[in-house]
């Protein structure tokens, strides 16, 4: 079963179909965690190794970076991240699903505490939340035997107070404007040395491993200061009015109870055909790592990110946007998941065409779509983005990159859909983050991303985005010379908007009335 982002209208339903009671297992006022902040970077390992060695090529304050640009690359990573780790686990998800990807990914954090690195983990409470029958959820049980371990913490961000779903649904009717705000950022951090920052969440569809569908997507890998900046995130959301550690939710759950659970998830993952290529227990990533050493792009960095003040999230992510944006004086390159942009942004990039600006921008198609409500948002702006002089592109599901990029050996998906959130301003300022250019990023979700002034980085990265933009990948949307829209790969030219099927288009007229930032 498909999933769909969970929106507020989706809990109204729920609210009114499972209006059923159950006991709060938080008090009114939530209770807060102990203080708590990154450990300094510690001298011996092999993550300080590679530190060194790109400091040796970097100039001060500078860091190298790598671009993930495959589903299994952003899974041998962050496994080699994990793996490579003697110090300290930071990471912080806005979902993280209990599937093989999932899985596989907490047993080895759970090798990590076992030989002494603290873990800290952050997740978005809908991680305990959301399930379908490809997506296990981890459950509040399932976190309380991970935070029993005694060297990992579990916190959870903008939790209900409520805990069985159907009394979840009610609270949130009745306390919808602070439930729905949801933390969307993605951030691992490996001995204060090493980041992964991007789109990616932690699920099947992320690592190429789903039958269904598998995203397109992209991560940035980061040794040097990057870590450190990455880390000051990291600590705003730990210790911020908004998260609760898991051993307040009252779930008994013991060392030996874990382990119990531990050997079970062993058993399952050495089974799993998907996980073909991993190795299920821990390996050594040196060869990895020293290639990766010498072959990052170098450069400065920022990583920004909205704050979680105590009574509201103060979003600064937009401002970023909008800045990185105006500084282009020849060229920006755009891929973004989910666009519904407005008629301000339509003109500040009208205006940058008159200056000269060339403006690409590739989006998902409705056949490309996981959200088709998105996309019942979007379409309106296809006209006003292609008369603004924007040459717009939107993904196929059928894109041939697909095997390059999205499936992971042995897996071949259904189709592919986009997921990925990046830019590139004059082929040297990199925006990586997770946040999408619509109202609910813009205006109501926690987001990330980091800003990089590297030229090596920023060649790679318009290479790649150009690629996806052509043909074999894209369709290239334009108006004809009556002022319809059109598509076309190259070898067709279609009057209507691709699609995989009728009930997309169904859902994508079903959508239309509810209001755009629900999504």
């Amino acid at each position: 079963m498909k999933r769909l982002r969970i929106s507020p209208a989706i809990f109204v339903i729920i609210g009114l179909v499972l209006s059923i009671g159950g006991c709060a297992s938080l008090p009114e006022t939530l209770p807060q965690g102990a203080p708590g902040y990154a450990l300094a970077p510690q001298q011996g390992g092999v993550l300080a190794q590679v530190d060194a060695r790109v400091r040796e090529r970097a100039g001060p304050g500078q860091s190298g970076f790598k671009l993930l640009n495959s589903n299994e690359q952003g899974l041998r990573w962050r496994l080699a991240l994990i793996d490579s780790a003697q110090h300290s686990l930071d990471l912080q998800y806005y979902v993280w699903w209990g599937d093989e990807s999932g899985d596989l990914l907490m047993k080895r954090v759970i090798d990590a505490a076992d030989r002494g690195v603290k873990v800290r983990l952050i997740l978005d409470d809908l991680s305990t939340m959301l399930e379908d029958e490809s997506h296990p959820k981890l459950r509040d049980t399932d976190a309380a035997l991970i935070d029993a371990h005694p060297n990992i913490a579990i916190r959870l961000f903008n939790p209900w107070r409520s805990r069985p779903l159907g009394s979840r649904a009610v609270e949130m009717l009745d306390r919808m404007e602070r439930l729905n705000h949801r933390m969307h950022n993605k951030l691992f951090i490996a001995d204060n040395r090493a980041t992964i920052l991007g789109g990616r969440n932690i699920g099947n569809e992320y690592f190429g491993l789903s039958p269904t569908f598998n995203f397109r997507d992209l991560d940035i890998l980061g040794v040097g200061p990057v870590a450190q900046q990455a880390s000051q995130v990291f600590d705003r959301f730990w210790n911020s009015e908004w998260v609760v550690p898991v051993a307040e939710l009252d779930v008994a759950a013991t060392p030996d109870d874990l382990g119990e659970d531990y050997r079970e998830m062993r058993r399952t993952l050495a089974s799993a055909p998907t996980l073909a290529r991993f190795q299920i227990d821990r390996r050594h990533w040196e060869k990895l790592l020293d290639a990766a050493a010498t072959e990052m792009h170098v450069g400065t960095s920022r990583v920004h990110t909205d704050i979680p003040d105590p009574d509201a999230l103060a979003h600064h992510m937009p401002a970023a946007i909008r800045a990185l944006l105006a500084s282009a004086t020849s060229e920006v390159l755009i891929t973004n998941a989910y666009i519904i942009p407005g008629e301000h942004a339509i003109g500040r990039m009208r205006q940058q065409r008159a200056d000269g600006v060339r403006i690409r921008m590739l989006t998902n198609s409705l056949a490309s779509h996981d959200v088709p409500a998105v996309n019942s948002h979007y379409k309106r702006w296809r006209k006003p983005l292609l008369e603004a002089g924007i040459e717009l592109f939107e993904a196929r599901s059928d894109a041939a990159v697909r095997a390059l990029t999205a499936d992971t050996p042995p897996t071949q998906a259904e189709y592919m859909g986009l997921h990925m959130k990046a830019m590139v301003i004059d082929r040297r300022h990199v925006f990586v983050g997770s946040m999408n250019l619509d109202p609910r990023s813009w205006e109501i979700n926690s987001e990330m991303g980091i800003v990089v002034d590297s030229p090596g980085l920023g060649e790679e990265l318009a290479r790649i985005m150009e690629r996806d933009m052509g043909p074999e990948n894209a369709w290239l949307v334009s108006l004809d010379s009556d002022g319809r829209i059109t598509w076309s790969d190259g070898s067709e030219v279609l009057t209507r908007q691709p699609a995989r099927n009728f009930w997309q288009r169904v859902e994508d007229v079903f959508f239309m009335p509810f209001p755009g930032e629900l999504y």
